[in-house]
């Protein structure tokens, strides 16, 4: 075997990426392809924040390849039919690739294979997404996990995989350089505009990101994770949902800065591999169960009565409900594509409880938003919001955006930040209601809703179902 072609998906990135590793090791010609999907205008899991991330990564990937010797090939259409065009075009012989977890990634790989089937091509998928996936991590009667838990106890016992380094030279195919390519997209690709200050594209800067993370950061992840005005996260959850760094080499680093850590700091490592878990048992719940995406989980809870979305959701997706907390993160969310982890909780318990909207509306706003937009995990977040999920919280679990307020922004920083109508607000007042028919101050605008008084027909609902 000599040509191979590999296929860029989510995986875009040279090092410790295993399809891409598979190709090298079998051939030594690979031909790198992208193909870009053909949608315009508007798709509803994806928008111009996470597109515009999306090209500058592909730039990235692009001058990576060129440096060691190879050449991306951009092309747009249907998965298998351009596939299908490459492989006659170069005479490759087969085609790696790393798996999707997601119900519509399934959907396309079937199609390629079907299309390889019929012309005698094998085909290579490699497990490269998460650490466990699909049947790894299993009950003792071989049943998926329902709970995280003991998912998490059962995935730590497991043995890790390795990390590959990255290639340092690839070989030109011949014809390669002929071969018809795409120029790297824009928004103007899909008919988008307005993508946003969006973080640093491409494998180098989530490298950096990494680096700057792991020095340091990682070990007071417990006491800073929660609160939005501290730079206490790693910031690494687009650079892995577009595979610019593997979650393998996450792991790998965070046990390596678990070593001569504190007690403390060991704690606060542990919590963020937990954070790695919690994504991986997503992956899971929604491999062995795609229902999620259109249902609740929890069978139980699909008689409850949402309200239709109306003003209040309009409100709620501007940053415009009264309630500071609340709005900062939509407006952070707007401008960024970037959300802090405890604001979306706040945000998605309030539209799911104060609202009673239900969280198909939330999730597909978040999806069109996010730069980081994993699927599973955003099902996954917005359902244990809502209390319908897989491990989720239970009902009458229901957040006070006030005292979410008080505890995570006691300065009111974050809020100030993204909310400028409050930056003369003493920080008291962010964190308790107004008056009823007041708002906190002149130009911001009164609660929509009451919370204490909302929180009773939450519960009401739930226990109606």
């Amino acid at each position: 075997m000599k040509r191979v072609i590999h296929w860029f998906r989510r995986d875009l990135r040279l090092h410790d990426n295993c399809g891409l590793h598979a190709a090298l090791r079998a051939a030594p010609e690979v031909v790198t392809v992208y193909i870009l999907s053909e949608w315009k205008g508007h798709h509803g899991w994806t928008g111009a924040a996470r597109q515009q991330f999306l090209c500058g990564c592909l730039e990235a990937l692009g001058r990576n390849l060129e440096r060691i010797g190879g050449r991306l090939i951009i092309r747009q259409g249907v998965a298998d039919e351009e596939l299908g065009r490459l492989l006659a075009e170069t005479g490759a012989e087969t085609i790696y690739f790393n798996r999707d977890p997601d119900p519509f990634g399934r959907r396309t790989e079937d199609k390629v294979a079907a299309m390889a089937g019929a012309r005698g091509i094998p085909i290579h998928a490699e497990k490269d997404v998460a650490l466990h996936e699909r049947d790894e991590v299993l009950t003792g009667k071989g049943e998926a996990y329902r709970v995280f838990t003991p998912y998490s106890r059962a995935w730590r016992k497991l043995e890790k995989p390795g990390v590959h380094a990255a290639p340092r030279r690839m070989v030109m195919v011949p014809g390669a350089p002929g071969l018809f390519s795409l120029p790297c997209p824009t928004l103007d690709t899909w008919g988008l505009k307005g993508g946003g200050e969006v973080i640093g594209a491409g494998e180098d800067a989530a490298r950096k990101r990494l680096d700057a993370f792991m020095r340091g950061p990682i070990r007071h992840y417990g006491a800073l994770r929660d609160l939005p005005a501290e730079e206490g996260t790693s910031r690494l959850s687009q650079d892995l949902r577009h595979g610019l760094i593997s979650a393998r080499e996450v792991y790998g680093r965070a046990v390596a800065a678990r070593e001569g850590a504190s007690a403390e700091e060991a704690r606060s490592v542990d919590g963020y591999v937990n954070e790695l878990i919690w994504r991986e048992f997503y992956l899971q719940v929604l491999w062995h169960w795609p229902r999620v995406l259109d249902e609740d989980f929890n069978r139980e809870t699909k008689s409850v009565r949402w309200y239709e979305p109306g003003e209040d959701f309009e409100a709620w997706q501007r940053g415009e409900t009264g309630f500071p907390i609340v709005d900062a993160g939509m407006r952070q969310l707007n401008a960024t594509g970037f959300m802090h982890n405890r604001l979306r909780m706040i945000t998605a318990m309030f539209l799911t409880k104060d609202l009673h909207i239900h969280w198909k509306a939330g999730e597909s706003y978040f999806m069109r938003k996010l730069v980081d937009g994993e699927i599973a995990s955003n099902n996954g977040g917005w359902q244990w919001s809502a209390g319908t999920g897989a491990d989720a919280a239970p009902y009458f679990r229901i957040q006070n955006p006030w005292t979410q307020s008080g505890r995570f922004d006691p300065q009111g920083e974050f809020i100030k930040s993204w909310v400028p109508e409050l930056r003369e607000v003493h920080p008291a007042a962010l964190s308790r209601a107004p008056e009823e028919g007041k708002g906190i101050c002149e130009g911001y605008p009164r609660p929509i809703v009451d919370h204490a008084r909302e929180r009773e027909v939450a519960l009401r609902l739930f226990r109606e179902r």
